[in-house]
């Protein structure tokens, strides 16, 4: 687990950070009050969204046991905010909960992969193809170098966190949070199942030049060729994976 956010301190009632409480409200205000906390998340949200993107970064391994406790300490919020966390990463198959065991990380079955590719065919290609502006094209280049360090470095770990990163500025061209949302959860399934891949050292490595060439598609405007590039990259790298998984 990461060490304590400062956003989640001072929220244990799972109020947001700031919130204020319908007491001596009236008229317009309350109803101001009542839109901002609709379009705040919620503490819980917000616990929730820090252990996806543990699990997406693979510092959550498949069956690994979570204590609300521990993340209750961790991030400064109440176990029963970090109750309402799990509920939400449940309902996205992220999590199970095991009667009179506890919560663990899922380990995704051979039966998932098509399913989450499906979804990143949608997402990631039509986001290319749709381009982006200077900044989030420059994101998915800084991707790519992040890759470049960690093989030179011979960090396996963080080249498939870099890896990640790569997928997720592809999907932030579109500058939709809600994409970026789907995303975190895909890319958070992605690493489950990819762990099993990860056996074969250098599993990531055979992504760096693919990443390189749909990158310079994408600087050079050839959004199309970017989007052809990536689709067959996403039809190979699910072809491996049912290959590992026996599927």
């Amino acid at each position: 687990m990461s060490s304590a956010h400062p956003e989640f301190r001072g929220t244990t009632d799972g109020t947001p950070p700031g919130g204020t409480g319908a007491g001596g409200l009236a008229g317009g205000a309350l109803g101001s009050a009542a839109r901002l906390r609709v379009a705040t998340p919620s503490v819980a949200d917000r616990v929730a969204a820090e252990l996806r993107l543990q699990l997406a970064e693979g510092l959550l391994l498949p069956g690994a046991r979570l204590t609300e406790s521990t993340i209750s300490e961790e991030l400064g919020v109440s176990r029963n905010t970090v109750r309402e966390a799990f509920a939400e990463l449940a309902s996205e198959r992220l999590v199970v909960r095991h009667p009179n065991r506890g919560v663990f990380v899922a380990s995704l079955g051979p039966g998932d992969i098509h399913d989450v590719y499906t979804v990143r065919r949608f997402l990631e290609v039509s986001a290319i193809r749709g381009g982006g502006s200077p900044a989030r094209i420059a994101a998915v280049r800084a991707a790519v170098e992040e890759g470049r360090a960690a093989a030179a470095a011979d960090d396996e770990e963080a080249l498939g966190t870099a890896n990640q990163h790569f997928h997720r500025a592809i999907v932030a061209l579109a500058e939709s949070r809600r994409l970026d949302t789907i995303m975190a959860q895909v890319l958070a399934e992605m690493r489950l199942f990819f762990h099993k891949a990860t056996v074969d050292a250098h599993f990531y490595r055979g992504y760096l030049a693919d990443n390189e060439e749909i990158s310079r598609a994408l600087e050079a405007g050839q959004l199309d060729r970017a989007g052809d590039l990536l689709l067959a990259y996403l039809d190979r790298s699910e072809a491996k994976q049912r290959a590992v998984h026996g599927e």
